[in-house]
């Protein structure tokens, strides 16, 4: 599958829009990673744990996003994007999302 981030892709032509695929997951940070980020926080460091969190969301968002796109009959996405925010004190929303496509190359 073709991800990209930009409108077109080149080598290639769009011969039929599918439509938007997207990618979800939650996760929720636990009490003791709260505990240790509250500390960290104070002096100033990065909180690894929330990194690596947030990186390993990122990629299960895209997987989700792919296995949507594949189940709409598309070969690539493009305008791909992530968003994300907060749900209530300790959980964080990540979403992929992009158009599905199918693409020929030129």
């Amino acid at each position: 599958m073709l991800v990209v981030t930009t409108e077109k892709i080149e080598g290639y032509k769009i011969v039929e829009v599918k439509g938007p695929a997207f990618g979800l997951i939650v996760r929720s940070r636990g009490i003791g990673g709260d505990i240790m980020a509250g500390l960290k926080s104070l002096v100033g460091e990065e909180i690894k744990q929330y990194t690596a969190m947030l990186e390993d969301s990122r990629k299960e968002a895209m997987d989700r996003m792919i296995k949507n796109a594949n189940e709409m009959g598309a070969n690539a996405i493009i305008m791909m994007r992530y968003d994300s925010g907060e749900i209530g004190t300790n959980m964080s929303e990540i979403v992929a999302y992009g158009t599905a496509v199918i693409v020929e190359k030129i």
